[in-house]
């Protein structure tokens, strides 16, 4: 059953609301430009190099932290909520996109004589060689 965008943020909404209860428990400032600074330090740009063929992008660290930068002005229970509702909607967006899970369909049951037997594998390959 899929699920829209606006179910999946508000699930993800709950969710980081159970995560975070308090103002304190967002993350400040600070950490998203350790973050940010992070993305660009040599050795995660050849982990992504390694991994992707390419470099990391980084671009979303900066945007989270210029977001935080602009919250500054707001109360900190309005910042807990702004902060929430951004997040959520890129961890709904990120869980309805592409992904490896959509290749594969899941199984009912078990498979249907897995693992085979050592005597049907002899027995087959003694068929193809005669």
């Amino acid at each position: 059953m899929p699920v829209d965008f606006r179910t999946a943020v508000s699930q993800e909404e709950e969710y980081l609301r159970k995560l975070h209860p308090t103002v304190d428990d967002i993350p400040g400032c600070l950490s998203l430009l350790d973050g940010f600074l992070m993305c660009h330090v040599l050795n995660a740009q050849f982990k992504s190099l390694y991994r992707y063929g390419r470099m990391s992008e980084c671009g979303d660290k900066l945007e989270a932290f210029k977001f935080c930068l602009s919250l500054k002005s707001m109360h900190p229970e309005q910042k807990r909520d702004a902060w929430i509702r951004r997040r959520a909607e890129e961890l709904a967006a990120k869980r309805l996109g592409k992904s490896s899970e959509n290749v594969w369909e899941v199984r009912a049951g078990p498979l249907q004589n897995w693992p085979p037997t050592l005597l049907n594998d002899v027995a087959h390959s003694a068929e193809s060689i005669l």
